[in-house]
């Protein structure tokens, strides 16, 4: 509320300031004249403010018939498309920020110094760097002899400009790589991200982690096995930081007996033994009926039960729901996850998993959490 005793010397401030009331009744009697004006005036500006703020109505993309397509109709049918071309944006853009970087740590640890950064890279790098020996440039031979298609002794000068280009290379990205970690650099660039959803009756580990895997896998695929183990050592790394959620992906083009595992593995999860079962799945190489029943045996699930619900095919409906959540989230092959959202394709090592997951846990600690991807639960039936 403005104070009545006070001069009103700046309208504009008070009209975006107090209710057209209070501009009324608090302007100066000798202003008496213009106060129906100025009252006037701020109920249409509150009004356009009110119609700029409104919801735009939705412009179809489309008409059939009368009826209209939208353009969030098209999400659902092309996310999975768009999604490895945001990726690719993303790298390109990522690249360029990381470059940008470089530069500005460079012009710091120059400036600090007193010189140019191309001085600072030839005193601190260049200068520091050895000539390759004859052992390593003939190494390097035998390995491009092939493209080169010329005796060493022709090239060898050529040779040892070559490898000593290289190894001032790397040497300069390790330099690199101090100042970054001498410096304090945060990365705001946010990755592309899907929205996928996990079952919580096949989360393993913390199911409130602040990191969450979400795997697309398939119980013959033989990368699925390779990336096993790497698996492991990441929850063993991370321990409650990281949790995984399995889901299933079946390629059963290629895979005969993937979508009959994948109903095992069910079976073996209503007498509460999934994590133990998909285990035996991964280390078997058998996964014909009674190869499947044998391993439940092995858990001394009830294999009466454990068969009915094999025979059943119950669950292939629920199996082929998580195979079409898959591709339209962008997964096309064995194994796919998501790191918070962030696709990550294929058997990588624990490199590629730990970058993106100490990445996660760095924007835990300095973003809110309402900038993470959100993992939806699915709903039981």
């Amino acid at each position: 509320m403005v104070n009545p005793s006070l001069p009103v010397r700046n309208s504009t401030f008070l009209l975006c300031a107090v209710n057209p009331q209070d501009v009324y009744w608090y302007l100066p009697m000798s202003h008496a004249k213009g106060s129906f004006l100025l009252f006037s005036f701020f109920i249409a500006a509150a009004s356009l403010a009110q119609t700029s703020d409104a919801p735009k109505a939705k412009r179809p993309v489309a008409t059939v018939d009368g009826q209209a397509i939208y353009e969030e109709d098209l999400g659902a049918s092309v996310q999975g498309q768009l999604q490895p071309l945001r990726n690719q944006e993303y790298d390109i853009r990522r690249k360029a920020l990381d470059s940008l970087i470089e530069q500005k740590l460079l012009e710091a640890a120059a400036k600090k110094q007193g010189v140019t950064t191309e001085k600072l890279l030839v005193q601190e790098v260049d200068s520091k760097v050895p000539d390759p020996t004859d052992a390593e440039i003939e190494g390097y031979y035998l390995a491009v002899k092939d493209r080169m298609n010329r005796p060493l002794a022709d090239v060898k000068a050529q040779l040892r400009v070559s490898v000593k280009q290289a190894k001032t290379q790397q040497v300069r990205q390790e330099y690199l790589k101090r100042l970054r970690a001498d410096a304090t650099v945060a990365v705001l660039l946010s990755p592309p991200r899907i929205e996928v959803r996990s079952d919580p009756a096949r989360v393993l580990g913390n199911r409130k982690a602040p990191v969450t895997i979400v795997e697309f896998s398939d119980y013959q695929c033989p990368y699925c096995r390779n990336v096993e183990a790497t698996l492991k050592e990441v929850l063993a790394k991370y321990g409650d930081k990281v949790s995984l959620a399995y889901r299933d992906f079946p390629l059963t083009a290629i895979h005969p007996q993937a979508m009959i595992a994948a109903e095992a593995s069910r079976c073996a999860l209503e007498q509460g033994k999934f994590w133990e079962y998909h285990d035996q799945l991964l280390a078997g190489s058998k996964l014909e009926k009674d190869d499947l029943i044998g391993y439940a045996r092995n858990l001394k699930l009830d294999d009466k039960k454990f068969e009915s619900c094999l025979t059943s095919e119950k669950y292939k409906t629920d199996i082929e729901k998580d195979e079409q959540e898959g591709r339209k989230a962008g997964v096309n092959g064995t194994p796919g996850f998501f790191i918070n959202g962030l696709s990550l394709s294929g058997a990588q090592g624990q490199d590629a998993f730990a970058r993106l997951i100490d990445d996660e846990l760095g924007r835990k600690s300095t973003r809110p959490t309402s900038a993470s991807i959100s993992i939806t639960p699915i709903e039981r039936r």
